[in-house]
Formats: C-alpha cells, structure tokens, sequence
C-alpha cells in the first residue's frame, strides 16, 4: 500500500454508502408523488414566505421570485457547510432537503395557468409564478418551467446519492 494512503474496510464502505441507498427510496417517493402534500411542504412554506419580506426591498419581481428564492438559498447554504465540514450524511440529507423544494417549486410554478393552489395570505394575494410568468410571456411555458424545476430535483437526489463518491473524510 502507498504510504499516507488510507485503506478502507468493507464496513467502512457501507458506512459510506448506507444513507445513499436510504435516499433512492425517498427520492423515488417524492419524484413519483409531486403534488401530494407532505409534512416537509409545511417546512417549505415557513422558508417560503419569509422570502418575500426579505426581498421586497428590491421591486415586485424579486419580491414575487423572494420566497422562491429563499427555497433555494437555505437549503444550498446548508449543503456548503456540509462540503466544507466533509459532513458526508450532513451534505447528502441537505441535498434532499433542496431536492424536495425543488419539487415544491416545480408544482408551484406548474399551478401558473390553473391557479388551484390555496394561496397564503390575503383574498386576492397574487400567485409568485402567474405573476413572473405572465410578466416576462412565458405563460405558455408554464409546464416547461415546472418540468425544468423537477428535472434538478431528479439531478440534486442523484448527487446527493453519488456524494460518497466525492466527499472525503
């Protein structure tokens, strides 16, 4: 063996990749069932709507695409610490974490046209992604948008399955 070189046993191997394969059961659950309404979706909401207050010191577009925004950010500064920690599992369920919102995201954006979503807020509370699509005539895009938004989240679950691979000890 090269000196300084660690050599891993086959227990330290499945340690590395047990909570890879307990993520491909949950990302087939959420990918499969987007649009069902979880407990997460609640956690989502609570980083959603703050989002909008956060952000609405910079105009009504930023301050529609705010809470979306803040469904990206918190769970990708999570996932930094992670990388720069090396907490392998830390990383991987933070990548769920976005993943899951990604999906959230994508059944939003997707609800465009029909508006059947229960908005928070006020009657009469504008809906984010009529809002932002409308604006920019991208209203006809709407099932592209929502399909782009789950794509990543596919993507982000088999990152976050793949970490092993990268994240180091």
């Amino acid at each position: 063996m090269l000196e300084g070189a660690k050599s891993y046993t086959a227990t330290d191997i499945m340690k590395r990749w047990i909570f890879s394969l307990l993520i491909i059961p949950i990302a087939y659950y959420f990918l499969s069932n987007q649009g069902h309404y979880t407990l997460i979706d609640n956690f989502d909401l609570i980083i959603h709507e703050p989002g909008h207050l956060i952000f609405s010191f910079f105009g009504e577009t930023i301050l529609m695409l705010g809470g979306t925004l803040m469904q990206l950010i918190l769970p990708s500064l999570l996932i930094l610490y992670g990388l720069r920690a090396h907490k392998l599992i830390w990383t991987q369920l933070s990548m769920c974490f976005l993943a899951q919102n990604l999906i959230n995201i994508s059944v939003y954006a997707g609800d465009a046209v029909a508006m059947k979503l229960r908005l928070l807020g006020p009657p009469g509370a504008k809906h984010d992604w009529h809002y932002l699509l409308m604006k920019y005539n991208m209203l006809d895009m709407t099932d592209d948008v929502a399909m782009f938004f789950l794509v990543m989240a596919g993507i982000t679950f088999l990152i976050a399955i793949l970490a092993p691979l990268y994240i180091k000890d």
